[in-house]
């Protein structure tokens, strides 16, 4: 099956529309075909496949996992619909901080790469979605870090105003102190 791949005003952060098939009986993707992928710059080797449900208005992240165990990940909202967010925290690039989004939804069967070095988070649109990730790093808690959902700083235009975050997703760092402790630098036009 065929695949667009369509760049973002992120560097490195693509959203991928995968032709598909439906039919009376269901349908049917083909989400992920590594030749096609690398093909379209995503040659990342996938390690780990997660899989979360959430109730309406649950937000997810700002999450990352620093250099000493980068993550990529490839979403997709497999039920429902969810808002889907990346933010730059490489510290020295052209677009720090400012962030992306995109509805992924069982009906746009979109999917988006974050790569390494951009925080990723999701807030559900429908009264109930499921999203499944291909991970290019092991999940690894000593490098993980989440910066503040609602950081005034990123001033990220989430599609529900009061969502429902966990505790620890409540304590992320603000911006400013992500900066003075940076997971991310970008020096000479690379990820360091």
């Amino acid at each position: 099956m065929d695949i667009e791949v369509h760049t973002t005003s992120l560097e490195g952060v693509l959203l991928i529309d995968t032709k598909f098939f439906r039919d009376e009986r269901g349908f049917f993707i083909e989400n992920y075909h590594k030749q096609r992928f690398r093909e379209h710059g995503i040659d990342a080797e996938f390690v780990q496949d997660n899989h979360s449900g959430s109730k309406h208005g649950v937000l997810r992240g700002l999450h990352y996992q620093d250099m000493t165990a980068p993550m990529g990940k490839l979403v997709r909202c497999t039920v429902g619909s969810i808002q889907d967010v990346a933010v730059d925290l490489r510290v020295g690039s052209p677009t720090f901080a400012q962030w992306v989004d995109a509805e992924l939804s069982t009906d746009n069967m979109r999917q988006i790469w974050v790569p390494p070095g951009f925080g990723h988070g999701f807030v559900t649109l429908s009264e109930y979605a499921e999203v499944q990730y291909k991970c290019s790093g092991f999940y690894a808690p000593p490098s993980e870090g989440t910066v503040a959902w609602n950081d005034p700083e990123l001033a990220i235009a989430w599609r529900v105003p009061d969502p429902q975050v966990s505790q620890r997703d409540g304590q992320g760092m603000s911006l400013t102190q992500y900066r003075e402790r940076p997971a991310f630098r970008y020096e000479g036009g690379r990820l360091a």
